[in-house]
């Protein structure tokens, strides 16, 4: 993720005449301390009639001494020097034991070393003051570094000031404002008289322009930005000199470059020297020119690339039109807090504290910009065996006509501000939606909480336990009894109106209730009203008898929607006009008396303050709408705005979905699916801007700083907009093409992946571990007819039962069809291939580059369908070979090859970002003109075996083992040899004269629970290029598997530039094995050819 930048800086003084210059000292060059690297440096001094020699001064700072033989007319310092604005983490230290908190002593022998650091110049009323609001109880260093260093650039205004010198501590405090010298020496003062070692440093800041602009506190620059500046550093025992900006109030970092490091201000000046008296004229100026990029997640394409990509979004557009394929794209994207990354629920639990919040919040958004006619839905999600209670899900829908379905946004609640609701209000409103429904308000039924098992279970609590008190950290049977004791058990939970929809007299219907107990007792539990019924508490009726809602076929022909709103209007104006009551209303109660009791009901509970309307489940969207409409207008009308939560409306594709719900660490968004490129485009970059503006990410990572993406996944799902448009139950050959593609290529598998890969993923490959399906396979294949088919069933039918993982499940799958023509139910039976392999991209553009590159092969595929070829038997091959990124990109760049050749020009160049992001680079080392390269590769995850867990068992993934990529450039085969912890790599050559590739294993941590737990962690990793005529090492590289000082990491890194800060804090470029060395024999492994096992023992 490198930013490689061209600083120029140029100094010139112009004399009116000929003028005699005393010798010069030049402060201009990167300090030999200076984090940042600086690949290249040049100095140029006008006149070139001088001399020149290069020294240290006594703080070993570089000095250019310059001797002028004759008078001069002009001096033109001009410096031109490239930086590579590698990430540097300034909390990245560690502390002596007895400095780890303020106020501490240096040792005497370092003290005396600090002498002219800790020497005291200034003094006076403002400086005391100031310094008698330090606090001086014990505090951890760094956060008394931090507050000192944040309220000095909180007192003191920054202005840039041209006079020569620095001002007075006084004077700064005086005016409470300065330029970078006069606050910087103010802070030096400050942190001597506090007892700490403090220096002046002068040099050069680069402030790049943010790829994205920050949600909280300020951007930085708008453009990329250089000058000359100053700051302070203090000397902390262990930690060394660390740098305090405090005109910004923040650490320096590596657009801090430091030029000259001194106790005082004069002897870090840029240049000192005389001349005799003359007029001058001074010009200066500084430009910061970026002269490389390595593709990044926060920007991973340029303008002029993505211009080209959008370009090509509308030729597949065009090819997929004239072949009338019909695809539609949609997708499941997954996102994480920005705030909290180390809480449970963004790492493992399924739901949590923040998650429902977050969710509401970003579904009003999409809401807003999708469908601001639509209406919002909350209700029950699904239940996984293990969680205590079921997940919670929300959605929005629209119509597909762009007509509107809800049409007052202001009477859907906010769920964030409840309104304080209770059993009245919730009354009223029922009352008032029977109006509109056409039936009697004396089939509303009040529910109560069942006071009998609740007395029950008060009675079983320990003695010692005040059911009144809530304890959050208590269980949440506790809770659940805490919170009805204090509303009350006599309190009325929410009214039941029995209802059905009458297909005969082509109205609503309703009928009374008779219960047993003479009142409704709700079922206990947590969940709405409306699922807390106890419907077989009602008198029993016949199979035949009951109204069971039985979905519609989406094959079926649909009219289009009708006005639901002015249908509702004219019902209750007869009402209305009626008195109160019609005949035919009078009469419709009469039949539903006596017909079947009804076993459906439409609930109004008020709860925490809103008032929540639970819709039943019914058969036909015409009817669901209808009743929405009469939920709205009764809302409207009583002006108490409501949620909308119980069943779903009916699966029906002239009603369009955007659904939010949670997984385990995440949160998924059900995207709507888009029909042409530009809907695409506005779908994605629409939801990834909405999911930020309410702050969830995409970005995840480890305590190692691997980039996770957000470990939930980024499933795309192809269809039709209607299934029966769906091109893969027209073309069961399009589905083939691309197993059988897919198959042939594991790149397009793993260079899109997330960590979790291998046969006991959640979405393995048709061939990880099951060669045996293979075969199965290919004889469905050659039973796959060519073009178009009448029968949508059949390629389900074909690849249902080998689509499948290792224990038969077809949803985890790398190509899922269990929504393609599901035998089960109609809601199975949506045209659907969802891939569930990719990971979540980082960034709008990449996730468009996913789905383009997907669109592209589709499109190749319908106009040609990929020959029915032979599936190829990779065995370890595949965990060998494509683990590494050298063979991963090169079997990309066939694919990228074979699309351009069928007129579609994808460049291999627009999916670098995948690959860094897949495959990030630890670091380079050259020796000798032999490169050696270390990046991260592929390693297969395995779910261990069950285990006793709390509530259950439990089965772990073995993730302790890690593979790395060594890349060597410039080598000799002969002669030179690359060895790991002293193992002989098995280098393959690539192709390139002298270059190389391997592999290499090693456990990289020791987790309780592990394959092979006798194996120790393999740390460092040393890295030796031995000479094998000479016998020795000439150099390497050390990678450290955890950091190099021992530092343990308490949370997860806060974004992608702390986290590569901690990868390349692991590597370093030297470390290799002194003394003589003899090449070892190679290793061979005939499973895993290309990589070294360090688990496997020698011998």
């Amino acid at each position: 993720m490198a930013i490689r930048v061209a600083l120029h800086h140029q100094t010139s003084y112009r004399f009116d005449r000929p003028v005699g210059a005393s010798p010069h000292v030049i402060r201009l060059r990167p300090a030999p301390h200076a984090r940042t690297p600086i690949p290249a440096y040049s100095l140029k001094i006008e006149p070139a009639q001088h001399f020149i020699n290069w020294l240290q001064d006594p703080f070993g700072n570089f000095q250019a001494r310059l001797v002028f033989p004759e008078k001069i007319r002009e001096l033109t310092v001009t410096v031109d020097l490239v930086a590579e604005m590698t990430v540097i983490n300034p909390f990245d230290f560690f502390v002596e034991s007895y400095a780890e908190r303020y106020p501490f002593d240096y040792e005497p022998t370092l003290r005396q070393e600090l002498a002219p650091y800790l020497e005291i110049q200034e003094s006076g009323p403002l400086l005391l003051d100031w310094l008698a609001g330090a606090n001086r109880q014990p505090e951890r260093i760094v956060d008394f570094l931090v507050e000192i260093n944040r309220r000095l650039s909180r007192d003191i205004g920054y202005i840039i000031r041209m006079e020569p010198g620095v001002q007075g501590c006084e004077e700064t405090l005086a005016r409470r404002s300065g330029s970078c010298r006069d606050s910087t020496w103010l802070l030096v003062q400050i942190l001597r008289r506090l007892g700490l070692a403090a220096r002046f440093v002068s040099g050069y800041l680069i402030q790049l322009a943010a790829d994205v602009k920050a949600l909280d506190g300020p951007s930085g620059p708008e453009t990329d930005f250089t000058d000359l500046h100053a700051w302070a550093e203090v000397f902390v025992p262990g930690a060394g000199w660390l740098g305090l900006d405090p005109t910004s109030g923040l650490f320096a970092g590596e657009g801090h470059i430091p030029l000259a490091c001194t106790p005082t201000p004069p002897s870090a000046a840029p240049v000192t020297g005389s001349t005799e008296a003359c007029e001058t004229v001074f010009d200066f100026g500084m430009s910061v020119t970026r002269i490389h990029e390595d593709p990044r997640v926060t920007k991973p394409y340029s303008e002029a690339q993505w211009a080209r990509i959008e370009m090509l979004g509308r030729d597949v557009d065009a090819r997929l039109r004239s072949g009338d394929v019909r695809l539609t794209m949609g997708g499941e994207p997954t996102f994480v807090s920005i705030d909290d990354m180390d809480g449970a629920e963004w790492t493992v639990a399924a739901i949590g504290p923040t998650k429902r919040e977050l969710a509401g919040r970003l579904l009003k958004k999409l809401r807003a910009r999708f469908a601001p006619s639509g209406f919002l839905h909350y209700s029950q999600g699904k239940w996984y065996p293990g969680e205590s209670l079921p997940r919670w899900a929300l959605a929005c829908y629209w119509r597909s006509d762009g007509a509107p379905l809800w049409r007052d946004p202001r009477w859907i609640a906010d769920d964030e501000a409840p309104r304080g609701y209770g059993p009245e209000q919730a009354r009223a409103f029922a009352v008032e939606l029977t109006r509109r429904l056409g039936v009697e308000a004396d089939h509303l039924v009040p529910g109560y909480e069942d006071a009998y098992y609740h007395l029950w279970k008060e009675r079983t609590l320990p003695v010692n336990v005040d059911p009144l008190r809530c304890d959050l950290k208590d269980d949440e049977e506790r809770r659940r009894l805490a919170r009805l004791l204090e509303r009350g058990l006599n309190e009325v939970a929410g009214y039941a109106l029995p209802l059905r929809w009458d297909h005969a007299g082509d109205g609503w219907a309703s009928g009374p209730w008779v219960l047993r107990r003479g009142h409704l007792y709700l079922i206990p539990g947590d969940s709405p009203m409306g699922y807390r019924l106890p419907l077989t508490a009602l008198p029993q009726v016949g199979e035949t008898d009951r109204d069971i809602p039985h979905p519609q076929s989406l094959f079926e022909w649909r009219a289009a929607l009708g006005d639901a709103h002015g249908e509702v209007m004219r019902r209750y104006s007869e009402f209305l006009r009626g008195g109160g009551e019609t005949g035919d209303a009078r009469q419709e109660q009469r039949a539903g008396d006596a017909g079947p009791v009804i076993h459906t009901a439409l609930c109004v509970e008020p709860r925490d303050g809103h008032l929540c309307v639970f819709m039943p489940p019914l058969a036909r969207l015409e009817q669901y709408l209808d009743l929405l409409a009469c939920v709205e207008q009764t809302a409207a009308h009583l002006e108490m705005p409501v949620l909308v939560e119980g069943y779903d409306p009916p699966g029906d594709w002239r009603l369009r979905k955007l659904a939010v719900t949670p997984d385990p660490g995440v949160i998924e968004v059900n995207i709507h699916p888009a029909g042409d490129w530009e809907e695409l485009k506005r779908n994605v970059e629409g939801l990834y801007e909405d999911a930020r503006q309410a702050r969830l990410g995409t970005e995840k990572f480890m305590l190692d700083g691997r980039h996770t993406g957000t470990g939930g996944g980024n499933h795309v799902t192809l269809g039709g907009s209607t299934p029966a448009d769906s091109p893969f139950l027209r073309r069961p050959d399009l589905l083939r093409s691309l197993a059988n593609y897919w198959q042939h290529h594991p790149s397009l598998s793993y260079l899109f992946s997330g960590l979790f890969i291998g046969p006991t993923s959640q979405a393995p490959r048709v061939d990880e571990a099951r060669n045996d399906s293979l075969y199965e396979l290919e004889i469905a294949f050659r039973e796959m007819p060519a073009g178009e088919v009448p029968q949508p069933w059949l390629v389900d039918r074909l690849l249902r039962n080998l689509l499948v993982d290792l224990s038969g499940n077809t949803h985890r799958a790398e190509f899922c069809i269990d929504k393609l023509y599901s035998p089960d139910s109609a809601t199975g039976r949506l045209g659907l291939v969802e891939m569930r392999a990719f990971e979540m991209p980082p960034h709008a553009r990449m996730s468009l580059m996913q789905m383009l590159l997907l669109r592209g092969l589709v499109a190749r595929f319908w106009e040609e369908p990929y020959p029915n070829r032979e599936l190829v038997r990779w065995g370890t091959r595949i965990h060998d070979r494509f683990m590494l990124p050298h063979y991963v990109w090169r079997d990309f760049e066939d694919v990228t090859d074979e699309l351009n050749r069928v007129g579609y020009p994808f460049e291999s160049d627009w999916f670098l970002p995948f690959f860094e992001f897949r495959f990030p680079r630890y670091g380079t080392v050259v020796q000798r003109d032999i490169e050696l390269e270390l990046r991260q590769a592929l390693e297969p995850w395995h779910v261990l075996g069950e285990e006793q867990a709390l509530g259950g068992t439990a089965r772990y993934v073995d993730s302790s083992v890690e593979r790395l990529q060594v890349k060597v450039r410039g080598m000799t085969g002969e002669r030179h040899a690359v060895t790991c912890n002293g193992r002989r790599m098995p280098l393959r050559p690539t192709g390139i004269a002298g270059e190389y590739v391997a592999g290499v294993r090693y456990r990289a941590w020791q987790p309780p629970s592990a394959l092979h737990p006798t194996i120790p962690v393999h740390s460092p990793l040393v890295f030796d290029l031995v000479d094998s005529w000479n016998q020795r090492s000439i150099g390497g590289c050390t990678y450290h598997v955890a950091h190099p000082g021992g530092r343990s990491y308490d949370t997860f890194p806060v974004n992608a530039n702390e986290a590569e800060a901690r990868r390349f804090a692991r590597f370093w470029p030297y470390g290799h094995t002194p003394g003589p060395m003899v090449s070892p024999t190679e290793e061979t492994n005939p499973d895993f050819p290309c990589t070294l096992d360090l688990r496997r023992r020698e011998g």
